[in-house]
């Protein structure tokens, strides 16, 4: 399988994660899509152009993050980044597609970011700043939930690397005014999966 992903898509380093945590990395083939540009290559692979595409022997392909990431945790038969089998799936599913939502704010402050000056929108700009640091605010809290402090998920997943993105990308401190927060960050952050999958390590 050949997975086509960027360095800077946090969606794509959340199924890169995926590929170590369930020892896949022999089996996939990671290749660095050109997007975001005129007649890329890749628009003949991925119409859409976005990542993270995921693309089988016979050229089918595969899009979404969590769909992937779905498709590759049940390879082996024995899924486990999925809502936890002793939870509530509604309740794992609230967070997740909360985790999901913040990690899709940042993206569009960070795309905004990277358009000419002249090109950016304050108002777009202030409007994620502000429900980052509501979705942090709520997040410091929601952590001490009994699925976010149990086994990895893709709940987990998809609030650090949005988390991860907001620091790097210096949108705004969200770890230094959620204690809570962070101390989730720092644990997941000393996984080799996390590690290794940090835009600096690649």
């Amino acid at each position: 399988m050949r997975l086509y992903v960027t360095n800077t898509s946090p969606f794509a380093r959340v199924v890169r994660i995926v590929v170590i945590e369930k020892g896949l990395s022999s089996r996939i083939e990671l290749v660095t899509a050109r997007t975001r540009e005129e007649n890329s290559p890749y628009y003949a692979i991925n119409p859409s152009g976005r990542v993270p595409y995921l693309v089988f022997a016979d050229g089918t392909g595969m899009e979404d993050s969590g769909l992937i990431a779905t498709y590759l945790d049940a390879l082996d038969g024995a899924p486990r980044l999925g809502a936890p089998q002793a939870a509530d799936p509604w309740a794992y599913g609230r967070l997740e597609a909360r985790a999901r939502s913040f990690t899709d704010g940042v993206s569009v402050w960070v795309r905004e970011m990277r358009r000419p000056l002249d090109e950016r929108s304050p108002t777009i700009l202030k409007h994620e700043v502000a429900r980052a640091e509501r979705l942090g605010a709520t997040w410091n809290e929601d952590i001490a939930h009994p699925i976010m402090q149990g086994p990895l998920t893709m709940a987990h997943l998809l609030l650090f690397v949005g988390l991860d993105f907001a620091r790097d990308s210096k949108m705004t401190d969200l770890e230094a005014n959620n204690p809570h927060l962070r101390q989730f960050a720092e644990r997941l952050r000393a996984m080799p999966s996390i590690a290794a999958t940090h835009p600096a390590s690649t």
